[in-house]
């Protein structure tokens, strides 16, 4: 059976992430795929564990630098092995939203790890799953931000641990991002976040179509 493809949504915070892997999971179911969304932290009961430690501190201790970078690939080694390298080999395609990249972008580039240690680490957690395609969701930090203020509770912002960071952290990622999109054009896609989502959805799946279904 021909492998599925893995495509992985990556970009800062407020980028429309989500919105875009719903819209882009529906012109793929279209055309008569099997389909797979997952996310990351998450997609096991142990992911999405971890998911509440590292977003809400839900262990009761914010995890120190080191701990966090560790139960990111934890999380990912879980999803990895138990979803989505079935998934891919019974040959549905994977749309997963934030994988590996996203370790490189904020605990490499925004919290100052080597770059080439989080990749180390992100190849061990992710063994063969190696997106096909990472589609990275550009947006301007502030922008990005004010889009995350909008998720209200209470009339209240509600930020978790990763957003409330420092807006030259973000900066710091948002640039990680662009730099492996240029060290590598041929998986990285660089998509303008900041207009609307149906034409950032039109330019995403243009792009996905031209290059799995020339």
């Amino acid at each position: 059976m021909t492998r599925g493809k893995f495509i992985t949504l990556e970009g800062p915070e407020g980028a429309g992430k989500s919105t875009q892997a719903a819209m882009l999971i529906s012109k793929l179911e279209a055309r008569g795929l099997e389909v797979l969304y997952s996310r990351e932290p998450g997609g096991t009961p142990m992911g999405e564990a971890v998911r509440g430690i590292l977003q809400y501190n839900t262990a009761g201790e914010a995890p120190c630098p080191e701990s966090e970078v560790l139960l990111f690939e934890a999380s990912r080694a879980q999803l990895v092995r138990h979803v989505l390298l079935p998934a891919l080999e019974r040959g549905a395609w994977v749309v997963c939203d934030r994988f590996a990249d996203s370790t490189t972008a904020y605990q490499g580039f925004g919290r100052g790890f080597p770059v080439e240690t989080i990749e180390q680490l992100n190849h061990f957690a992710i063994g063969p799953a190696v997106p096909d395609m990472t589609l990275i969701l550009d947006v301007n930090v502030t922008l990005g931000l004010q889009r995350c203020a909008k998720r209200q509770h209470g009339g209240k912002a509600q930020y978790d641990r990763i957003e409330s960071e420092a807006l030259d952290f973000h900066e710091r990622v948002r640039q990680g991002y662009l730099a492996l999109a240029r060290l590598n054009p041929t998986r990285y896609r660089v998509i303008d976040a900041m207009r609307p989502a149906d034409l950032v959805a039109a330019d995403l799946w243009q792009t996905v179509s031209s290059a799995f279904f020339p």
